[in-house]
């Protein structure tokens, strides 16, 4: 076991017999607290970390003394800001990762995401998240959990249609062209960037090819409100709360934004993409 799935084990464990010593269910917290029934299941049995906001709701639920919450809110905060390698990570499995970003952005109202080499994830298909994650799993090695990890990338997408959350998804030309998935998933994924790009909330942009850029076009990452920064390399996930490296990626996304285009002239970029690829599969 990884030392950060071991970490969330221990803390799930504490939580659990706060829970039990409060004599209340699973369900009847849940509902105490307005979350999911399955989400305090999950936090206990460590399929997803609990953040410091969970600890704090939780605590108070099960009236926790303040020198055990304290010790619970430090081991919650040093689990978040963990730097654990992809592989360690993935050890707990491709769909707890996913209820973690999830319940990240639950609480979340403002997205800035840029992404270098692949379709957003909460604008990917089902058919090419399969793919995605079909290839994260023979490169990790990580458990045959695809199916339930495909399952929970499309409920997280159900965030989009909150009219009180925004979105402003950059992405390079390129990633239309790069061939992660079959020439038909690639259709249907770029059909679903057209459909995306209507909704209100959501502003979506493209980096043409013949753009200037203002730098190299390097990690992804996503700007969780003005407060968080999710950095995912080859082999770590990095999680910023300096006030100013999240001010960085928040200048750094401004600037891919000015050299991006949006509305009619992405869904253009789209459309001619999209020709491409099924003139390329007509015999």
């Amino acid at each position: 076991m990884s030392g950060f799935q071991e970490a969330r084990v221990t803390l799930g464990a504490q939580l659990r017999h706060l829970r039990e010593t409060a004599q209340m269910s699973g369900k009847d917290l849940a509902a105490r607290l307005g979350w999911q029934a399955s989400k305090v299941s999950r936090i206990e049995n460590a399929r997803q970390s609990a953040s410091e906001e969970d600890v704090v709701v939780w605590g108070q639920a099960v009236e926790a003394p303040p020198e055990v919450m304290d010790a619970l809110i430090a081991q919650a905060v040093s689990l978040i800001e963990r730097q654990d390698s992809w592989r360690q990570r993935h050890k707990s499995g491709l769909a707890a990762l996913q209820e973690d970003v999830r319940d990240l952005e639950s609480r979340t109202l403002l997205f800035r995401v840029f992404e270098p080499g692949v379709i957003i994830g909460l604008l990917q298909t089902a058919e090419y998240a399969r793919h995605i994650f079909s290839k994260v799993r023979r490169v990790q090695g990580v458990g045959d959990d695809v199916d339930a990890a495909i399952r929970v990338r499309m409920r997280r997408q159900d965030i989009l249609y909150d009219p009180e959350r925004r979105f402003h998804f950059l992405m390079p030309e390129a990633v239309l062209r790069y061939r992660l998935a079959p020439d038909d998933v690639m259709r249907g994924q770029l059909d679903r960037l057209l459909a995306v790009t209507t909704l209100p909330n959501v502003e979506f942009g493209l980096i043409p090819f013949g753009a200037e850029l203002p730098s190299a076009l390097l990690n992804g990452f996503w700007i969780y409100n003005e407060s968080l920064v999710g950095v995912a390399t080859r082999t770590k996930e990095l999680l910023l709360r300096d006030p100013e490296e999240v001010a960085f990626y928040a200048a750094a996304f401004e600037e891919l934004r000015a050299a991006s285009v949006f509305h009619e002239q992405a869904r253009e970029l789209i459309v001619r993409v999209l020709v491409e690829y099924s003139s390329q599969s007509t015999p």
